[in-house]
């Protein structure tokens, strides 16, 4: 009877104990808990070419790496316009050509020989001129005749002045001023070839990066618009934890401290490092914890970056941070 006594007792004391300590976890102070997600660097590719995409050479979850060829596009206006630049590039070189070499051999001769020619009629004008003069001075030709022989004497020796001058320009070719113009003219239907082939080559969109294929948003024979992105691509290379910390916990975030952080999908702590706290709050969505004051808590946005790269790491997985 006795001992029966005593286990009633020890079960009541054991009762109690339980029962203390279950309002101890349910009425005493529980252990912080901050739960964020991992994000990783996305990059749209996408053109400045408008056309039909011609070929994609990679699917979703696809790994590459940077300089890979991702995606093709076809535009056949694209080519006419560096048929045309082309052909406006070789007719301003060879107007540059002809500017630099002057005059060809033969109109330089031709030139030489309308001189020639000029000189010779002057001569005989002269001549014929000197020989109305003497007549003139003796009486038998009139003043007419000699101021007739005067005129043509005077007109032809311009006339050879004139062909000596086309002569020596044929010489010396074009102007020093239309040399550098019509040079200028080939350095810009130059540029324009340049630009043409620059705008093609962003037609063969390679992997800016090392990574992974996360979306594929055209297929080959759909129209992609100018900077309307074909592949999107993440690399997990550039990762981090983002947390969203009430204000009242923030004191406890420095940047550049060292903190583990538990990555539950994986099994795993892994060490971060604050690399980010946004200057800018904001009033919460949601809280992780209730604040038990008396006025609305903002949010600040905290970034942590892994020390280490960290295997099988994905896009959105949960990661805890206990105890802060």
């Amino acid at each position: 009877m006795r001992a029966n006594r005593i286990l009633a007792i020890l079960a009541l004391v054991a009762l109690g104990l339980i029962l203390a300590y279950g309002v101890k976890l349910a009425y005493g102070p529980q252990p912080s808990l901050l739960q964020g997600q991992i994000e990783a660097r996305e990059y749209n590719i996408s053109s400045k070419v408008p056309g039909r995409v011609e070929q994609v050479l990679v699917r979703r979850g696809d790994t590459v790496s940077e300089g890979d060829l991702l995606f093709a596009i076809h535009s056949p206006e694209l080519d006419a316009k560096l048929i045309q630049a082309e052909g406006g590039r070789d007719a301003a070189q060879a107007m540059s050509e002809q500017a630099k070499n002057g005059a060809r051999t033969q109109e330089v001769m031709a030139a030489k020989e309308q001189w020639l020619k000029a000189q010779a009629a002057a001569t005989l004008a002269k001549t014929t001129y000197t020989r109305v003069e003497n007549l003139f001075n003796e009486g038998v030709v009139a003043r007419q005749k000699r101021d007739e022989a005067f005129t043509q004497w005077q007109a032809a020796k311009y006339t050879e002045q004139a062909a000596l001058a086309m002569y020596q320009m044929a010489q010396e070719g074009a102007r020093v001023e239309t040399k550098a113009a019509a040079a200028g003219q080939a350095r810009m239907a130059e540029g324009a070839v340049k630009e043409v082939n620059a705008v093609m080559a962003d037609s063969q969109m390679r992997s800016p990066k090392a990574g992974e294929i996360s979306e594929v948003l055209l297929q080959p024979g759909e129209l992609a618009p100018s900077g309307f992105p074909v592949v999107s691509l993440i690399d997990m290379q550039d990762a981090w934890a983002v947390f969203q910390v009430r204000e009242d916990q923030l004191k406890t975030f420095k940047k550049g401290d060292k903190i583990q952080l538990q990555i539950p999908a994986l099994e795993k702590d892994a060490e971060f490092v604050v690399s980010h706290i946004s200057v800018m709050g904001e009033f919460a969505t949601w809280r992780s914890t209730e604040s038990g004051h008396d006025f609305d808590m903002r949010t600040f946005e905290v970034e942590l970056k892994p020390t280490a790269p960290i295997a099988d790491l994905r896009v959105g997985m949960s990661v805890l941070l206990r105890g802060r």
